[in-house]
């Protein structure tokens, strides 16, 4: 069975940093694209950050020029460093990947449990 566990969340002030990470466990043979999305309270989950195997990465608007995604694929993980944080980023953030489990053909869409993030002083 393949799961995806975040830690990192936490309160922080406003103009701080975090740095959530998100790690791949199980018989994982191969991992695609890896991403943060995040949800607050009362909206749409939106994405945060995406990148490929390769290295590649976007940003949503808000974010962008503040968060850094990135990831290390011997390891199957991915960091999200959240710089300038701002009230408006307070979300569950949650990691997403595209998975091949070992003895598999089908790729699967793979979502860690969320972790909070609060930015309030």
């Amino acid at each position: 069975q393949v799961q995806l566990v975040e830690s990192g969340g936490g309160l922080v002030q406003p103009g701080g940093s975090l740095r959530l990470s998100c790690a791949g466990s199980g018989t994982i043979f191969r991992v695609n694209d890896m991403a943060w999305y995040r949800q607050a309270p009362g909206k749409q989950r939106e994405l945060v950050a995406t990148i490929t195997s390769g290295g590649s990465t976007d940003y949503g608007v808000s974010v962008e020029g503040r968060f850094t995604i990135s990831r290390d694929n011997a390891k199957n993980t991915v960091w999200l460093q959240m710089n300038s944080l701002m009230p408006e980023d307070t979300a569950v953030y949650y990691c997403y990947a595209q998975v091949l489990p070992r003895d598999s053909l089908l790729w699967y869409d793979i979502w860690g449990q969320g972790t909070q993030v609060t930015v309030s002083s």
